[in-house]
C-alpha cells in the first residue's frame, strides 16, 4: 500500500538513471525485453517520461534509461515495485553487470557518463556547463521571441516575455542541448 504525503509534504521530481551493460549478442533479445518494461513503466503511477540511451558499437555495451517521475515516492514505488523486480529476473541472464540505479531529484542526470559507471562530475563543471547552455540559449530565444511575439500583437509585458522564454529555454535545454552537449563534452566533464 503506497504512502500518500501529508499536507505538509511537498513532491518533488525525481529521475532515476538505470544502466545495463548487455554483450553485443543479446542486444536483440535485451530490445525485446525493453519493450516490455517500458510498457509497464509508462503505465505506473506518476510516470513522466522515458529516455533511452543505446550502446554505440565499438564504443560501449551499455544501455542507460533515465525516467522520469512526478515525484520521488512514485519514483521508489515503480522501482521497487513487484512487476520490476519480476522483469529485472526475467533479463538477468542477459546482463554483463547487475542492474544498477541512481535516484536523483534536479538536474543530476543531465551529467551521468554513458560508461555504464554511474558517476557525477564535480560540480563547478556542471555549473560551467549549464551556464555556458543557457547563456546563448537566452540570448537568442529573446532575440527571437520578442519580436515574434510583437508580430503576434501580444502584450508588451516583462512577465509574460520572461514566462515564454523561460518555457521555450527549458524545452530546449532538457530535450535538444543538455543530453547531446553533455555527451560531445563527456570527457573533460568526467575526467
Amino acid at each position: 500500500m503506497s504512502q500518500q504525503p501529508t499536507s505538509g509534504q511537498l513532491q518533488h521530481g525525481a529521475s532515476a538513471v538505470i544502466t545495463h551493460r548487455v554483450n553485443a549478442a543479446q542486444q536483440p533479445a535485451y530490445e525485446q525485453w525493453l519493450q516490455e518494461i517500458s510498457g509497464a513503466c509508462k503505465a505506473s503511477a506518476g510516470m513522466l517520461d522515458w529516455h533511452m540511451i543505446r550502446p554505440i558499437a565499438g564504443y560501449t555495451d551499455t544501455y542507460t534509461v533515465v525516467i522520469r517521475y512526478d515525484s520521488e515516492q512514485h519514483l521508489k514505488q515503480w522501482m521497487a515495485s513487484d512487476i520490476r523486480q519480476q522483469l529485472i529476473a526475467k533479463v538477468e541472464n542477459l546482463l554483463s553487470e547487475k542492474d544498477s540505479y541512481q535516484i536523483k531529484s534536479g538536474l543530476d542526470f543531465w551529467f551521468v557518463a554513458e560508461t555504464g559507471k554511474v558517476s557525477l562530475p564535480v560540480r563547478w563543471k556542471q555549473f560551467l556547463l549549464t551556464w555556458s547552455a543557457i547563456f546563448p540559449l537566452v540570448s537568442g530565444v529573446s532575440l527571437l521571441l520578442i519580436p515574434l511575439m510583437d508580430v503576434a500583437g501580444l502584450p508588451q509585458n516583462h512577465l509574460l516575455h520572461t514566462f515564454l522564454i523561460t518555457g521555450v529555454v527549458v524545452g530546449l535545454m532538457v530535450y535538444v542541448v543538455m543530453p547531446r552537449y553533455t555527451r560531445l563534452v563527456r570527457n573533460w566533464l568526467h575526467r
